[in-house]
């Protein structure tokens, strides 16, 4: 019982606290945090590959459930640099939709990837997505604040994953219903490509 609270109350905080963000207006001044904390949750594509990382993570269970996020967010941030320095990396967009296609289908198949090659694939797609924010940083925003705000943003998102995951756990069928959902954020991940 003292899982689902946990996982309740991550998943909650994953859904207010970008409304919360949300009903601030953003100026000049606060251009940094707000914008980046809204920037992952603003998309499918990041929101859909973000979620996922979280569910992947606890459908492994063990230390994937910490190290894959943190894997993630880590690189993110490194993806994120390179953007804000303007330095160009290819195809972007479809690196971004292949994550949400990947991730699906790794999640669909139960896949037991060994846990250092698990970390490098969430890792490689992180620097994508770090990429895109770190790009369209507005001009006005202070960097650490808006890195800071996507960093966060993320790994709640990356929580509400964890928790969807972790409540599903002992219900009947559960296994099936999370290779379904990974399904769907696979196919998703394919709308997604087909309009990048």
């Amino acid at each position: 019982m003292k899982r689902f609270s946990l996982a309740s109350a991550v998943l909650l905080a994953g859904l207010v606290l970008p409304a919360v963000a949300n009903a601030h207006t953003v100026g000049v001044h606060d251009a940094g945090f707000a914008h980046g904390f809204l920037h992952p949750v603003g998309g499918w594509d990041h929101l859909l590959a973000m979620v996922a990382v979280g569910l992947w993570a606890a459908q492994r269970g063990g230390a994937a459930l910490w190290a894959l996020p943190a894997a993630f967010v880590t690189a993110m941030i490194g993806g994120g640099l390179l953007g804000m320095a303007g330095i160009a990396l290819p195809a972007v967009e479809l690196g971004i939709a292949g994550s949400v296609i990947v991730l699906g289908a790794l999640i669909a198949a139960q896949s037991r990837l060994s846990l250092h090659l698990s970390m490098a694939v969430v890792a490689m797609f992180a620097v994508f997505h770090g990429h895109a924010h770190g790009a369209e940083m507005p001009e006005a925003a202070q960097p650490l604040l808006y890195g800071l705000g996507f960093a966060l943003a993320t790994a709640l998102l990356h929580g509400a994953g964890v928790a969807a995951a972790l409540s599903l756990r002992g219900g009947g069928g559960a296994a099936l219903a999370l290779r379904g959902l990974g399904a769907a954020i696979g196919l998703g991940g394919v709308a997604l490509a087909a309009l990048a």
